[in-house]
C-alpha cells in the first residue's frame, strides 16, 4: 500500500505545472506525439527488450518516460530518423543508474558496442 502511495505521489508531482505552464507529463506526451511516426516495429521491440526487467505493473510508465526522452532528443537534434543510438541514449538519460546494468548486459548480448555511450553512463 505504501509503495503504491509513493508512486501515486510521484505521478502527482510530475503532473504539476512547471514555470513554462506545462507539467513533466505534458512535455513527455508532447515529445511522444511529435515523434511517434518515426518508430518502427524494430524500435519498439528494442525498447520492450530494454524494459523487460521492470515489473509489469510499471512497465508502461517506464516505456512512456523513455520514449518521451527519446522524442526530446530527436526534436532537440532535429533528427528525421529514429536510430538505435537515440533509443540507447534516451534509455540512459531516462533511467536511474541502477538500471544501466541491464542495458549493458542486453547490449553485450546483442553485440552492440557500448563505447559510444560510455560518457553518458559515467555521468549518470
Amino acid at each position: 500500500m505504501a509503495i503504491g502511495g509513493y508512486f501515486m505521489f510521484r505521478k502527482f508531482l510530475k503532473s504539476l505545472p512547471q514555470a513554462d505552464g506545462k507539467s513533466t507529463l505534458d512535455w513527455q506526451d508532447y515529445y511522444i506525439k511529435k515523434t511517434i511516426h518515426l518508430w518502427t516495429d524494430e524500435h519498439k521491440k528494442l525498447l520492450n527488450e530494454l524494459v523487460a526487467p521492470v515489473p509489469e505493473l510499471f512497465r508502461d510508465v517506464a516505456k512512456q518516460k523513455i520514449a518521451g526522452q527519446i522524442g526530446q532528443l530527436l526534436i532537440e537534434e532535429k533528427a528525421t530518423e529514429l536510430t538505435q543510438s537515440y533509443i540507447i541514449r534516451g534509455y540512459i538519460l531516462a533511467t536511474p543508474k541502477r538500471d544501466h546494468k541491464w542495458l549493458i548486459k542486453t547490449l553485450k548480448l546483442k553485440e552492440i558496442d557500448i563505447k559510444p555511450y560510455q560518457y553518458l553512463l559515467d555521468q549518470a
